[in-house]
């Protein structure tokens, strides 16, 4: 198992002090001393590495985080992304799509990432690009808790019959929409989740640049991922967005080392 900090944003912006995120979100993890499950987090026990990157080099910066990402997942069965805006998972699945046969996508995020894709993936982006143009299988993706699309984005997945849950299908049976969501990645050759911070309600993670209200609670975010953990074929996970410059009492990058401490 590794952890990886990947520093990469793409936002234009919108999203510049999530670079700080890793370095913050392992300093809280060191002040965990066990997950829920009662498994002690040995911090000096723990692989980690960064992919380094040149903030000002989008497109070398993408294919470094492509090739040490299928590397990662080649010679690891688990690894653990910390971003970082959500522009670095486009590197990070399209690798994942190249190991696994039948990979599962698993996306928790209040927004699609569906938008035109560009030369270099954006967060804003990085779905449709990694659909359009490498032919990631449609029909292996699950979107969960998103709740502000844009209109061609919902074109976009009503013509590629993506998996959509959205909150309210969430609230009436949070647990059914667990055991089905596990039923499909048991089915996968592997599954890989993607957390943006902002598939939470902003009460629970204000540190994020694109606060939508009426997520997720925290509460059933981590007994989302718990389950999701316990099946053998999850193969890792990344978890972006995260602002500290706009945190609260930390409760963001807490949140944050909480999500990686249920995983790890």
């Amino acid at each position: 198992m590794q952890i990886i900090r990947v520093r990469l944003i793409n936002a234009k912006g919108r999203t510049i002090g999530c670079e700080k995120a890793p370095v913050e979100i392992l300093n809280a993890l060191k002040e965990i001393g066990c997950n829920e499950k009662g498994k002690l987090i040995e911090f000096a026990k723990l692989n980690l590495e960064e992919i380094h990157v040149d903030l000002n080099n989008l497109e070398e910066a993408n294919h470094l985080i492509y090739e040490n990402s299928k590397e990662i997942f080649e010679k690891n069965f688990k690894a653990f992304f910390l971003g970082g805006d959500h522009c670095i998972s486009y590197s990070i699945v399209k690798a994942f799509n190249k190991v696994e046969k039948n990979p599962l996508l698993i996306i928790f995020d209040a927004h699609a990432d569906c938008l035109e894709p560009t030369k270099v993936p954006t967060h804003e982006n990085w779905l449709s690009k990694l659909i359009e143009e490498d032919g990631f299988n449609t029909r292996n993706v699950i979107l969960i808790s998103t709740r502000d699309l844009w209109e061609k984005e919902i074109e976009f997945l009503n013509e590629n019959e993506i998996n959509l849950i959205k909150m309210d299908v969430l609230r009436e049976d949070l647990d059914g929409i667990c055991d089905l969501v596990m039923e499909r990645a048991r089915n996968s050759s592997g599954f890989y989740v993607s957390l943006d911070i902002d598939c939470l309600d902003p009460a629970f993670a204000p540190a994020t640049g694109y606060l939508e209200p009426g997520g997720l609670s925290s509460r059933d975010l981590i007994h989302f991922v718990k389950r999701l953990v316990l099946l053998d074929n999850f193969r890792g996970a990344d978890i972006v967005e995260i602002n500290p410059d706009k945190d609260v009492n930390g409760m963001t990058v807490k949140m944050g080392a909480k999500l990686l401490a249920e995983m790890i």
